[in-house]
């Protein structure tokens, strides 16, 4: 296996390799080191190349870990090692429950999905983990003058987690325009995890995931992602291309 806090990088987008990602937040919690998680997969990767402050926003991020099937097999065959994907929505999970077995006091809040759907997604989460404490929800459709009474609230509360779930890259750049309101905090975007956990959709069954094709199961549920699907195809041709050619680059240099 690889050591922990290893960064490589990934069509020039930066990936942490870590033996315990929440293990990590965890410390960050307790030392109050804000922290900005990204989830990198293909689509994002490859949203990131046409869109410029996304990607600035995934340079700057604190932790990067490798989400998606794509960027995880390209790593495996970068490194020639045992690279394990890290989905975002387990990611928060683990973080939760390493939340709840420490027994911390921490201010936790929920932002995005439909109307109700992270007020759901948060009264799951006080069913799993009775003593967890989660300060507040929003929905992530509103007004402007909604918004900034949701900046006032997160400035008042002070949440120490926030997770944001707006889809990307609408959460990342979010979350780095809103992170001055919170500093000490750790935001992560969780995607569409307010819905699994309010009971909207259901995961992909574990065989599925484990084998990385979580993908098409979301596929299937969604079929009109056919589109950004493609990005999946897109990105392994970048990817070995942006490969060779930095092999290349390096046989002139030496």
């Amino acid at each position: 296996m690889y050591k922990s806090d290893v960064k490589i990088s990934v069509l020039g987008l930066p990936v942490h390799l870590m033996a315990n990602y929440s293990q990590w937040l965890l410390e960050c919690l307790q030392h109050n080191r804000g922290t900005h998680v990204v989830t990198l997969n293909a689509e994002m990767t490859m949203q990131a190349e046409r869109n410029e402050s996304l990607a600035a926003v995934i340079q700057k991020a604190d932790l990067v870990i490798p989400d998606g099937a794509g960027v995880v097999l390209y790593l495996r065959y970068l490194l020639r090692q045992a690279v394990k994907r890290c989905p975002g929505i387990e990611l928060a999970e683990n973080f939760l429950a390493e939340i709840g077995q420490h027994q911390l006091d921490t201010k936790i809040f929920f932002y995005g999905g439909a109307t109700e759907v992270a007020a759901t997604a948060a009264a799951f989460w006080e069913q799993q983990i009775p003593d967890l404490n989660i300060v507040g929800t929003h929905s992530g459709y509103h007004s402007p003058e909604e918004e900034q009474l949701l900046q006032q609230t997160l400035a008042q509360l002070q949440p120490q987690v926030i997770f944001v779930g707006l889809g990307v890259p609408r959460q990342e750049l979010w979350i780095a325009k809103n992170r001055h309101l919170c500093p000490q905090a750790i935001w992560v975007g969780v995607g569409g995890s307010f819905d699994i956990w309010s009971g909207r959709k259901n995961r992909a069954p574990s065989w599925l995931a484990n084998n990385n094709l979580e993908w098409l199961y979301r596929l299937y549920q969604e079929p009109w992602r056919w589109r950004r699907m493609l990005a999946l195809p897109e990105f392994v041709l970048k990817a070995f291309i942006y490969r060779l050619t930095t092999r290349s680059i390096n046989s002139a240099g030496c």
